[in-house]
């Protein structure tokens, strides 16, 4: 393994704790007898290519700072490779770090953890999405949830809203969607099932078992067992999803009636004017769809 480690910063995440962060994880690193290189990029693409160079080249990991962004582009360069990724959770959400039990806010202590399970080769193979069938026909990976629907669509009215910032926003999203609510027509295919046509609010297809900062939408979710947890919330009226949509917090919306779980290694999912995002990020208007790719990451944990 070299002993060069890469490190992937965005600056701007938790607003400006990911350059903060940097410096103490970089730190733990180099006390630990490794050499650490930075890449930020002028945006998103350019630092997607510089650490896709990096990869090539032979670093020894890709230590990911910042929140489930800067983890999402660290999954397009390592998917399928040998190269490990550790993360240094300090954004918003972080619910990847969430899923994978690491350290939350602790920039010294997860660049400590990681440094540890470089010396000692602690690493855990975990399972990632791999969806295809975007409109740019592009391969997408990611590590958590999939959603569409409801969710999806408070996020699509959130990004067009300049007014008011930080995460009130999604609460006003939240609000005007549920004025305009009502379920989507979806056809869900299972594996190489029978299509299931279906009104429901939503569908997730969860590798990790939250989103949004907590939200435990597949709360059941194992990133290891080689399967998706298809959590699909059915045709709600609006007072029964006001009800149901705080129990996400704690999961417990899944034994609710309107709520069915199914596990499967493939899905594609599709329903007129809904785009899909994967760990936060859009991925475009359905149809998608999304395979379940055993121990496609390797994680330092």
């Amino acid at each position: 393994m070299s002993a060069e480690i890469t490190l992937l910063v965005n600056p701007t995440a938790g607003r400006g704790r990911g350059a903060h962060a940097a410096q103490p994880a970089a730190s733990a690193l180099r006390a630990a007898g490794f050499s650490v290189r930075t890449v930020l990029g002028a945006d998103a693409g350019d630092a997607l290519a510089r650490l896709r160079t990096a990869v090539r080249e032979g670093t020894g990991a890709v230590i990911a700072v910042g929140g489930d962004g800067v983890v999402s582009l660290a999954l397009q360069a390592l998917a399928g490779t040998l190269v490990p990724l550790g993360v240094v959770a300090v954004g918003t959400g972080n619910d990847f770090a969430r899923a994978m039990g690491l350290p939350v806010g602790e920039p010294a202590q997860a660049g400590r953890l990681a440094a540890e399970a470089l010396k000692e080769g602690r690493i855990r193979e975990i399972d990632l999405g791999r969806v295809t069938g975007t409109p740019e026909q592009r391969e997408t990976w990611y590590g958590t949830v999939l959603c569409s629907g409801f969710d999806s669509r408070v996020n699509d009215r959130g990004n067009r809203m300049r007014l008011p910032a930080g995460r009130f926003k999604y609460d006003l999203a939240i609000l005007a969607e549920l004025a305009a609510f009502r379920p989507f027509p979806y056809r869900i295919t299972l594996d190489d099932g029978p299509v299931i046509e279906t009104e429901a609010t939503l569908v997730a297809v969860g590798n990790g078992s939250s989103y949004g900062g907590g939200m435990r939408i597949c709360a059941d979710a194992v990133p290891d067992d080689g399967l998706f947890d298809v959590v699909v919330v059915g045709d709600c009226s609006r007072a029964t999803l006001l009800r149901v949509f705080p129990q996400v917090y704690k999961g417990t919306h899944l034994g609710h009636p309107k709520v069915t779980v199914h596990r499967a290694a493939k899905i594609t999912l599709e329903a007129a004017g809904i785009t899909a995002y994967a760990d936060g990020e859009p991925l475009g208007p359905l149809p998608v769809t999304a395979d379940c790719v055993p121990g496609a990451l390797r994680l330092l944990a």
